[in-house]
């Protein structure tokens, strides 16, 4: 395997673990934001965007990894 298809791995297990680190964060970060003044009334909306943000690098994630396991099924062993 090249050196650059294992940075490609190791970034996309970085971004499923960030992407899960969000998930569990959100309930605390929330709690935090909605004392703020100005967001107060629209905390719906900075909820779903921290999930959305945890859906797109966790799916991010995977398509990585999912991408450097393709190339290395295609190669031919030796």
């Amino acid at each position: 395997m090249k050196e650059k298809e294992w940075f490609q791995v190791a970034w996309g297990m970085a971004l499923v673990g960030m992407g899960v680190a969000v998930f569990f964060r959100i309930s605390h970060v929330m709690g935090k934001v909605s004392r703020i003044a100005y967001f107060a009334g629209v905390p719906f909306l900075i909820r779903l965007s921290f999930y959305l943000m945890a859906i797109l690098l966790i799916g991010g994630g995977i398509k990585k990894v999912y991408g450097a396991s393709r190339s290395w099924r295609s190669e031919k062993p030796r």
